[in-house]
């Protein structure tokens, strides 16, 4: 059999077929599939603390409400499942809703199921939740402290795992070497923000104990046995599917599934279908997040710069819970722990603690961008410390070419690269020596400029069972073995000779069905048209194993790759059913343009169509040792990745692509703001199957990379509460913010995947973090000790690296501050006006609760229940959340009619606040002033949109509280005392005092 369209599509840069919907308004996204008829709607209360044990929860008022079906709380969830699986061998519980303790902000609490999500959230504002606010602990190593607060008592501590590694001599090595050059890096979250949140659609069949459930879930399919296992069913009782299109993941909609736990025990309690849609603020302060971690990475190196051993000692915060495939970020990179360098010993210590934080998950690049960070930020301390050149030094530790395929220290199998070759390459095409002219030039001008370097190595297809390299190997050997990176692919041939293609891999924009196509349609000769690729799954239609799933760039090399020996396959088989109609021998058929012929005489041929479908129409005719040619059904797993060995040697990926980046970053010299001026990135992902695609996939990467760079940071208060629940506060790179970068190629094709192919979609999410750190270090410190580099990079955090601590004001002018405490979060401040009312007048309406009611920012009514206490209802708004608040007023130290303390609790849906503020009364010539000086303390939900918007609302709020004592005192004249005092309030508004 001949085969002359090899080529012919795969490796060109085709018109995506998911286009003309995607871009016309048509894809199938998870809010737009339908749904059954009695459809309900689900909404959410979550936790407004970081930490704290739930004494009630109330839900009286919330199942009265209009449109309410059913109000769920954690012991509802408890008592229909069981907890999810944890990935260590430790004593604790994890549940998909709070139900003795809230551990972070936005946890779940309760659920409301409503006829529609109107009435869902409203209802959600009316559960009230008494909670006794525990001590939270947000930093890993403090929570490593014996006396930090413990997250789950039935632990101990918050260390849920630890585990440490040698391999080879690392001692000696150390003791050997001529220097040892160690720092410590702090890593933070980020997350991935795709424009599409989670969504869960779940309906439950009493019949049968059957769940069926729609989510954009990225997978991987490993996830649906904890699903099935929490929900009490067989997998064959849990039918999971995702809709034909998802508006991005990046790996965070693997975080999902918890919920998808809880809409399947809603629609049970229900009794009717339920849907959920996530909002924003629940995405960024609830859903998952990347790792934070704390690093100190040491090296032992010899005189001229070569590193022989690494120590490794790495603490992992994954949050509140250790939710599977956790601690997955932590071990996905863990044979490849030495980067793209030839380092033979090593020791690794790793810790997994639990935080105030939520839950961790995978994201873009998971472990990559923490190993790598460390590891190169390192090879520069080296350049420095020995007073070599940077780019030399990764040279003298790159591995040879000769060696591949090459074994690391702790066990990865790197398949192919000549690292050397590709870093040449990058240094002349991508004008190196530009940069580093422009570079001089710039500090000859005595502006601030650097260039950074950074080599890594992008493992793809991971080995199932890395992650058990967590466990002892005594743990493994009794668990039995896992390992192996399954992939699947289905091609169906109707009675027409239409060719289908169906994978188990969930795309969020990768191009999956034009890939597809062109595989297929290459081996058989036809146009990309003719074959249709689906790429949605259903649990109980298609085609799965535990591997399946869209994540450690696995698509290119596995699941392509199983498509391609599906289509060989089928082929073989055709071959010989058109050599039996053509009377000519196998070896001398030829697939093309949509014909099979024979090769030595084109015209004895026969329609692709015709010869396809004869297992349709006439199956009595096919040769004796062809079953049938109407499905072709591929298991692929590469036998490469075997389980961790019993000395913890572990292949944790099947291929290895290898990054070099290089760029230039110029810092503003009177605003101190970073500038990426030429950013060059060299890949090399093996075969490169559409170039058009891989190129996107490294912008896309390089784009999410700049905003962990420059702008991406979740920030906690010291209580856990959550401050960055807005995109004004969590910021994301724009295409203002992202440069064009230079990108490159250097192509060894993998052997051990069938196209060649390696992973691309991660590499700059792990490269150009610390690249522009390496640069930012060389434009502070060109030379000597450089100072350390903490993402997110702004210009808040260089400029008193480089203008020195900001000199205190000759005449300090007092304004509101804000502070975290463990209380929570602080403002304070004082003012004073001068109103045409007396002193006795003023006090009057101090204590009247018709004046309170108009007074009050959003008062819906306030009622007086003692002499000097009353209960509010009210209405608070933070740019763009809303919510209903309880409060509790009290009056005290009372010294009618001169002064008096007002104090005030409130709690709601958007959180806690509280506060008190002493007010004072003075006669003077125009009236009577009012002097007060208030501190106030907000936490919960109410927190999460961040110091821009809530420290502005904050003044805003006491500001319109005194603009309205003053004109319920002043009446409604617009001149004089209330006049200024109008003015007064505005500038109290701004931060200003009079």
């Amino acid at each position: 059999m001949k085969d002359t369209v090899t080529e012919k599509l795969l490796g060109q840069s085709a018109l995506r077929v998911e286009d003309p919907a995607l871009l016309s308004g048509r894809g199938r996204y998870i809010d737009d599939l339908p749904v059954a008829a009695g459809t309900l709607a689900l909404a959410f209360v979550r936790s407004p603390h970081g930490h704290a044990a739930i004494r009630s929860v109330d839900t009286a008022e919330a199942t009265q409400a209009a449109g309410v079906v059913a109000v769920i709380t954690g012991d509802d969830v408890a008592a229909r499942t069981r907890s999810m699986t944890v990935g260590v061998k430790a004593d604790v519980e994890c549940w998909p809703m709070a139900v003795d303790r809230v551990r972070y902000v936005g946890e779940p609490v309760a659920m409301i199921v409503a006829t529609d999500r109107y009435l869902a959230e409203d209802a959600a504002d009316l559960v009230v939740v008494d909670y006794a606010v525990l001590e939270a602990v947000v930093e890993p190593v403090a929570a490593l402290a014996e006396d930090a607060p413990v997250l789950h008592p039935s632990l101990g501590s918050n260390l849920i795992n630890e585990r440490s590694f040698r391999y080879g001599e690392p001692e000696a090595a150390f003791d050997a070497a001529a220097h040892r050059i160690g720092i410590d890096v702090t890593y933070p979250r980020s997350a991935c923000t795709p424009i599409e949140t989670y969504g869960v659609v779940a309906s439950y069949e009493p019949g049968e104990d059957a769940y069926d459930v729609t989510a954009n879930f990225q997978g991987p399919f490993s996830i649906h046995a904890v699903v099935a296992r929490s929900l009490n069913v067989p997998g064959n009782r849990l039918r999971l599917r995702t809709p034909p299109e998802s508006g991005g993941s990046f790996g965070i909609k693997q975080g999902v599934f918890p919920y998808m736990i809880l809409a399947g025990i809603a629609a049970r309690i229900a009794g009717a279908p339920v849907k959920w849609i996530e909002d924003r603020l629940e995405h960024l302060s609830a859903s998952v997040s990347a790792t934070n971690r704390q690093t100190r990475i040491e090296a032992a190196v010899t005189a001229d710069g070569r590193i022989t051993a690494l120590d490794w000692d790495q603490i992992e915060d994954c949050g509140a819970h250790l939710r599977a495939p956790e601690p997955a970020t932590l071990y996905r990179m863990h044979g490849n722990m030495t980067g793209a360098y030839d380092i033979p010993n090593m020791a690794i210590r790793n810790r997994v603690v639990l935080t105030n934080k939520t839950p961790t998950g995978l994201n873009r690049g998971f472990g990559g961008p923490q190993i790598y960070f460390a590891l190169e930020r390192l090879m520069d301390t080296i350049a420095r410390h020995l007073g070599l050149d940077r780019l030399e030094v990764i040279r003298r530790n790159l591995i040879p070419a000769k060696a591949f395929p090459y074994r690391t220290a702790s066990g990865a199998l790197y398949d192919s690269g000549d690292y050397a070759t590709a870093l040449d390459r990058a240094v002349a095409e991508g004008g190196l020596a530009e940069l580093y002219a422009r570079r001089d030039k710039a500090r000859a001008e005595g502006r601030r400029y650097g260039i950074g370097f950074a080599c890594v190595v992008e493992p793809s297809v991971s080995n199932m069972g890395y992650i058990t390299t967590v466990l002892t190997p005594e743990e493994r050997a009794k668990a039995g073995p896992k390992n192996g990176a399954q992939a699947t692919a289905t091609i169906s041939i109707d009675p027409l000779g239409s060719v289908t293609v169906k994978v188990a891999s969930v795309p969020q924009g990768q191009g999956h069905r034009t890939v597809l196509a062109q595989v297929v349609a290459d081996k058989f000769g036809l146009p990309l048209e003719a074959v249709r690729v689906l790429a949605d799954v259903d649990t109980m239609r298609d085609a799965w194993s535990i591997a399946s799933g869209n994540y450690a760039s696995r698509f290119a090399p596995a699941v392509a790759g199983a498509t391609e020996i599906a289509a060989a396959r089928l082929r073989d088989k055709l071959a010989k059913v058109a050599a039996t109609q053509l009377n000519i021998s196998a070896s001398d058929v030829l697939f093309e343009a949509g014909r099979i012929r024979s090769a030595g005489n084109p015209d004895n041929s026969l329609s692709f169509a015709r010869v396809a479908a004869t297992a349709h129409w006439s199956p009595g005719t096919l040769p004796d040792d062809v079953d049938q040619t109407m499905r072709e059904t591929v298991y692929w797993t590469p036998p490469e990745l075997e389980a961790p060995t019993a000395e913890d040697g572990v292949n944790s990926s099947l291929c290895h692509g290898f990054i070099f980046d290089f760029c230039g970053i110029e810092i503003d010299p009177e605003t101190a703001e970073p500038r990426i001026d030429r950013y060059v990135t060299m890949h090399d992902c093996g075969r490169i199957l559409h170039p058009a695609m891989v190129d996107g996939q490294v912008r896309g990467g390089f784009a999410q990379a700049v905003g962990a760079a420059f702008l991406e940071e979740y920030s906690y208060g010291a209580d856990g509460s959550f401050q960055s629940g807005t995109l004004a506060d969590y910021l994301l790179p724009t295409v203002m913010e992202v440069p064009e970068p230079v990108i490159l190629h250097h192509e060894t094709p993998s052997p051990f995947t069938p196209l060649g192919a390696k992973g691309v979609g991660e590499g700059n999410c792990m490269s150009t973090p610390v690249c522009i750190a390496n640069a930012v270090a060389d434009a502070l410190a060109p030379e000597g000790d450089a100072p350390e580099i903490v993402l997110p990079v702004t210009a808040a955090k260089l400029a008193p690296l480089i203008f020195g601590d900001e000199p205190a004001p000759k005449e300090p002018v007092s304004e509101t501050k804000t502070e975290d405490t463990a209380g929570g979060r602080k403002l304070t401040g004082e003012g004073r006006a001068v109103v045409q009312a007396s002193r006795e007048d003023v006090w009057r309406m101090l204590l009247d609760p018709a004046t309170l009611d108009a007074i009050i920012p959003g008062s819906h009514g306030v009622r007086k229940v003692g002499e000097t206490r009353f209960e509010a209802d009210v209405t608070l708004g933070v740019g763009p959340v809303r919510g209903r608040y309880k409060a509790d007023i009290d009056l005290s130290d009372l010294d009618p009619p001169n002064a008096v303390t007002l104090s005030g609790q409130a709690v709601g849906a958007l959180g806690t606040g509280g506060g008190e503020g002493r007010i004072t009364l003075t006669d003077t010539e125009d009236g009577t002033e009012i002097a007060y000086r208030y501190e106030a303390r907000i936490g919960g939900k109410v927190a999460s949109v961040g110091g821009r918007l809530l420290d502005g609302a904050a003044k805003v709020v006491i500001g319109e509280f005194f603009r309205a004592l003053a004109r319920h005192c002043g009446g409604g004249a617009s001149s004089g005392a209330v006049a200024r005092l109008r003015g007064l309030v505005d500038r109290i508004i701004k931060g200003g005092r009079s």
